[in-house]
């Protein structure tokens, strides 16, 4: 006979293990099916291609402690009401424009790519374009011509020309001010937004 306690046995362990694996083989399926819905265009988190349509904002929520997104009234980007095929087809290119350039080699996105050049993942909302009014025609000038346009703020630092047409360039302004629009989770954090005049 055994002196081996129950609990020790190895045949008890096995069997442990492969209900351990299975539980959470079941855990992570669930893990990332919430998951998706929660990061899908359209979701509470994520809106709208059309969000590009509207006053895209930031204010700080006590609660959660930390500054989070606020879709206002309506501001078409270059004045321009796009439905929401034409505003994805738009966001769309522009993030395809941002791959095909290997922006993440020097900028971040959402949390991915490098910190050479500044995160890009708020930049619709940046200081940097000094008021509300002027951003997207700045932003265009500086995305047609960065190496002309630049405010290097004292770092020497120029984005190299990408060579966008104007086409290209609204493209991709569309896919900064969509992605702005992200609830990020306050990432990235102590970012200020440029001044609201509306």
């Amino acid at each position: 006979m055994s002196t081996t306690p129950w609990w020790a046995a190895e045949d008890v362990w096995k069997k442990l293990a492969i209900w351990v694996t299975a539980l959470m083989f079941v855990a992570l399926i669930f893990l990332t099916m919430d998951s998706l819905q929660q990061i899908s265009v359209g979701s509470e988190r994520v809106p709208a291609y059309t969000v590009i349509n509207k006053r895209v904002s930031y204010v700080f929520d006590e609660e959660r402690n930390y500054q989070i997104p606020v879709i206002g009234d309506d501001a078409p980007l270059f004045a321009e009401r796009l439905s929401e095929d034409e505003a994805e087809a738009v966001v769309t290119h522009g993030k395809k424009i941002i791959q095909g350039r290997n922006c993440m080699n020097c900028h971040t996105l959402l949390g991915n790519g490098a910190y050479y050049a500044p995160d890009l993942t708020k930049s619709w909302l940046d200081q940097a374009w000094g008021a509300e009014a002027a951003r997207e025609q700045l932003m265009l000038q500086f995305l047609m011509d960065p190496e002309g346009n630049a405010r290097t703020f004292g770092t020497g630092r120029k984005m190299p020309n990408q060579h966008l047409s104007e086409e290209e360039a609204k493209a991709v302004i569309a896919f900064l001010k969509w992605m702005s629009s992200i609830d990020t989770n306050g990432f990235p954090y102590n970012f200020k937004q440029i001044p609201q005049e509306g």
